[in-house]
């Protein structure tokens, strides 16, 4: 596939010079327009010819306005970086809508760099593929405008190259040690670039191949085609559809219904049963921060079904040290300008820390579906894009536990009742609160299709009933005592 990009192709510098100015400019018009689109551009920079990569972006960077391009280098991996699933660091580097994003090397290079020094095995490097296909169908399918430049070095230039290097080292120095350690390898790393470039060049994502022998030809194929690009996106007729609340729904049948809702406890019992837990939590969550095994809990559930209470008695049994709880509530004006799992991935915590999500990326297919704030087709892609999200957590490490604390419509009432009442409680209670009610069986099956998709025995969902919250609460700390000794 890589032979298709040798075409020999050249241009003399009277050409170049000639054709420059206009393209500059119409670059840096593009540029500010840009700023007031709804669509990031993300150009993917990978190669097999670093120097090359390295040469386009800084002729990039100057042709256009640096202010507005955000370009991203990914060597090896920092410490903060290795405590993490491997895609977190290049999703925290996102462009945000109406900006250029450049990322060098990032998810097409570095695999192939630690699959030829040995870091991972063959079943690995296929692993890392499917993840990047799946990172890119996200990325586009929310907007962004994905352009992917795979510069490739013929490999008898490869050879003259190093060569001229060896041969007049003051003439070449921009080879360094890192192309010396690749091109005695070079047999093992073409090969490689071939199938990544072959297995990730998809309809929605294709691989554009540029030779890299004539420097100016490269510079001026690679701008021509980003510009291109840019400018049809930007005169593509918006669709100017608007999201419309969800229709009501009959009620519907699924895991929900199996819950036992009159589950409870005596309360001598539950003071015994929650106490031997949480000394089981705190010698296990001390032991797994000692061993650097991170848990991800999340909570979700009817307004007012006692997760913030749940989520209380197991914290008191940790170190504040070792824990972090994150409210999610409505996505601030930088997260709406990412794609929705952007503000998730940014937040994962290091290595040997337990992380509880009040609410979580769930809002996508419950609420954002239920009051129309996502499009019919951007939620039923996401049961995809978070059992991938998850996926990744999990094949990381990662303890990933999901509670859904469920009442019905009656005790959810009698509590809303209850905290208006209650001084210290009046301040849950909005109008939101009775109007989400009004669509209790649009979100029952929401609920019911959310659990059906998205539970998996590494990432299970367990419905607890949560009428009687002594008996919720000694579930969940009973739940996350055990995962806490059953991951490895």
């Amino acid at each position: 596939m890589l032979e298709t990009a040798e075409t020999g192709d050249t241009i003399d510098r009277e050409s170049y010079e000639q054709a420059l100015p206009d393209l500059r400019v119409e670059l840096i018009n593009a540029q500010y327009e840009l700023q007031h689109a709804d669509f990031p551009v993300i150009v993917l920079i990978g190669a097999d010819d670093r120097i090359a990569a390295d040469d386009l972006i800084d002729t990039l960077n100057e042709w256009m306005d640096a202010r507005y391009i955000d370009t991203r280098w990914f060597g090896r991996r920092s410490e903060e970086e290795n405590e993490r699933p491997r895609f977190w660091r290049y999703w925290r580097e996102l462009p945000p809508r109406g900006r250029i994003g450049v990322f060098a090397g990032a998810w097409a290079t570095n695999p192939i760099t630690e699959q030829v020094f040995g870091k991972r095995d063959r079943g690995g490097f296929k692993r890392r593929l499917e993840h990047i296909r799946r990172f890119e169908q996200t990325l586009v399918d929310d907007g962004a405008l994905l352009l992917k430049f795979w510069l490739h070095l013929p490999e008898k230039e490869h050879h003259k190259r190093a060569q001229a290097a060896e041969k007049h080292r003051h003439r070449h120095w921009k080879f360094d040690e890192e192309d010396w350690k690749i091109y005695k390898v070079l047999d093992k790393v073409l090969p490689l670039c071939e199938q990544l470039v072959h297995e990730t060049s998809t309809a929605c994502c294709p691989w554009q191949l540029v030779e890299t022998t004539d420097a100016r030809c490269r510079d001026l194929t690679v701008a021509r085609r980003l510009l291109q690009a840019i400018r049809q996106r930007l005169d593509e007729t918006p669709s100017g559809t608007s999201q419309a609340p969800a229709e009501p729904a009959e009620l519907c049948c699924g895991p929900l219904d199996s819950v036992d809702l009159s589950s409870g406890l005596a309360y001598d019992t539950y003071k015994a049963e929650l106490l031997r837990y949480q000394q089981k939590i705190h010698r296990r969550s001390l032991k797994a921060a000692q061993d650097g095994r991170t848990s991800i809990l999340v909570f979700e559930g009817w307004d007012a079904a006692g997760k913030g209470g749940a989520i209380r008695r197991l914290t008191r049994a940790m170190s504040a040290r070792n824990y972090q709880v994150v409210p999610i509530g409505v996505p601030t004006d930088e997260e709406l300008s990412h794609q929705y799992l952007w503000r998730f991935w940014r937040k994962l915590p290091r290595a040997g820390k337990v992380m509880i999500f009040d609410r979580s990326w769930y809002g996508r297919v419950l609420v954002e579906r239920v009051e129309g704030f996502a499009s019919e087709d951007a939620w039923k892609r996401a049961y995809q894009e978070i059992n991938d999200f998850e996926s990744q957590l999990v094949e990381y490490g990662f303890n990933v536990q999901k509670f859904w604390l469920h009442i019905d419509r009656q005790e959810q009432l009698r509590r809303f009742k209850a905290r208006e009442k209650t001084l210290y409680k009046k301040y849950k209670i909005t109008d939101d609160d009775y109007r989400n009610r009004d669509k209790w069986d649009a979100y029952v099956c929401a609920v019911n299709e959310m659990v059906e998709r998205t539970s998996c025995q590494r990432a299970p969902w367990h419905l607890i009933p949560a009428t009687d919250k002594r008996f919720a609460r000694v579930q969940i700390a009973r739940i996350f005592s055990r995962s806490l000794k059953n991951d490895h």
